[in-house]
């Protein structure tokens, strides 16, 4: 097995001694990076995930909790730049990986539909915190890691490719190109009401972005999906201009030039936690499994998309090993605490980080960019608020195309590796949610490997493991 150092997977060449103190901190050169190469990577997987920055406030806004109250949409647009910006700094500085962070979709959903329902705001964004501080726990004690070797290799690769058809769908969606079907189909072409087709300028924009993004990637254009998203931004401007195209007409971002490129931040749900009141607002045994929940949605959400980024940098050995592996994880447990100290959600690691991957991003270098442009993102949020989701989404459908590369490299003539890589690869965009498909995918594992017998090459891990997800599957049918 390849054994990794602080620098990477593989030993490559040293650079000369005339090297910057910032190349060696940040392994750039180590890792056969460039100054150019992280600033682009940076920049990609900033543009690949600003879309954060609206959606979140649309999501959590727009949910009350249990006394009626709402969280504002102006507030929530400034922390969750601030905690994006903040953590994902973090993660470039200390764990020196090409890792952004962002409120995390899966979390975001079971604050806002599970967690905000029988309790005040303050107490959601209380279990939040909580949330790191057992993720924290969990680094420290050496579980997250022991669970990340006891992963099958062929698991952690079906992981990958599973993620990157969830981000390919999620772009597809934002998008307009697929949606939900108006005869009751689960998906259809086009945007819902459409009658299955491709309708509206959005989409050519959208399209165009697409091809150009494609065709500089096969001619290995340095930069090619970042482009496309300039390209696609700046033709959506003109039609946007040109045509006189409502606002409602974008998914989400209006491509018009702002009267103001700076707006003024407001900072007032800093701090806005209640670190105790859920344990007898909603009761200690509806607290704890909503704890449970967001927990374990955090955990293996962020263990996939580690191991996708980690495969696709090639900084992850052939075991998906990752270096500096214990302060990416205790800097991901570190971000949920600042989402709920910002009232945001968790902050924790995103998968669309393999943006800046697919443009060359190898080292924290990329983080640091990325995290700067979400801080910058507080008072120039008029500017960043010209992309539209359909510029934006042309990186996640081709950085999912690219994830699925691997896909190759299982071993899919043994039947006890094709289920349970079907069924991981499958479920997570069938059921949009990647902790699911991770735990489908552990649960058929360690069954059909005993049921052939197998016993030890399961590991007792996977049967714990195993055992939680069966839980967390089942509690709501048994009332918990």
């Amino acid at each position: 097995m390849t054994k990794l150092n602080e620098t990477g997977s593989r030993p490559r060449p040293q650079a000369g001694t005339d090297r910057s103190w910032l190349d060696r901190f940040f392994f750039v050169s180590e890792r056969g990076s460039t100054f150019g190469r992280e600033i682009r990577g940076g920049l990609t997987t900033f543009m690949a995930m600003a879309y954060i920055i609206v959606l979140n406030p649309i999501i959590l806004s727009g949910v009350a909790d249990v006394n009626g109250d709402h969280l504002s949409a102006g507030q929530l647009t400034t922390m969750t730049a601030l905690a994006a910006g903040l953590v994902t700094i973090m993660m470039g500085v200390v764990g020196r990986a090409p890792i952004a962070c962002a409120a995390a979709l899966g979390v975001m959903a079971v604050v806002a539909y599970q967690a905000a329902p029988v309790m005040s705001w303050p107490e959601v964004m209380g279990l939040v915190i909580w949330q790191g501080v057992a993720i924290v726990l969990m680094v420290v004690t050496g579980v997250r890691t022991a669970v990340m070797n006891a992963l099958p290799h062929n698991l952690k690769l079906a992981i990958g490719v599973g993620i990157g058809l969830f981000v390919s769908l999620i772009g597809l969606a934002n998008a307009g190109f697929v949606s939900a079907g108006d005869g009751g189909s689960l998906l259809q072409i086009g945007a819902s009401g459409g009658g299955g087709h491709l309708n509206g300028w959005p989409i050519l924009v959208f399209v165009a972005g697409l091809v150009l993004a494609s065709v500089l990637l096969a001619r290995n254009v340095p930069g090619a999906i970042f482009y496309g998203i300039i390209g696609a931004t700046v033709l959506a401007v003109v039609l946007h201009f040109v045509l006189r195209l409502s606002p409602e007409a974008w998914g989400g971002g209006v491509p018009a030039l702002p009267s103001s490129p700076v707006a003024t931040p407001d900072f007032g749900l800093l701090f806005q936690v209640d670190m105790f009141g859920a344990w007898t607002t909603a009761g200690p045994t509806t607290a704890g499994v909503i704890l449970f929940t967001l927990v374990l949605a955090g955990f293996f959400d962020a263990l996939g998309t580690i191991l996708a980024i980690g495969t696709k940098a090639d900084i992850a050995d052939e075991n998906g090993q990752m270096p500096r592996v214990n302060q990416i994880l205790v800097t991901d447990g570190a971000g949920a605490v600042t989402g709920g100290l910002t009232s945001s959600s968790a902050t924790l690691v995103f998968v669309e980080s393999t943006a800046g991957v697919s443009e060359g991003a190898r080292t924290g270098l990329a983080s640091v960019v990325t995290g700067l442009l979400f801080l910058s993102a507080i008072f120039f949020a008029p500017v960043f608020g010209m992309v539209p989701a359909e510029a934006a989404s042309v990186a996640m459908v081709l950085v999912g195309a690219m994830m699925m590369m691997h896909v190759g490299q299982i071993a899919w003539t043994d039947i006890s590796v094709a289920i349970p890589a079907f069924l991981t690869i499958a479920i997570m965009p069938f059921a949009y949610d990647i902790a699911s498909g991770i735990g489908i995918g552990i649960i058929a594992h360690t069954l059909i490997k005993s049921a052939q017998g197998r016993f030890r090459e399961v590991g007792w891990l996977m049967w714990i493991l195993s055992a939680v997800f069966s839980f967390h599957f089942a509690m709501h049918a048994l009332g918990l």
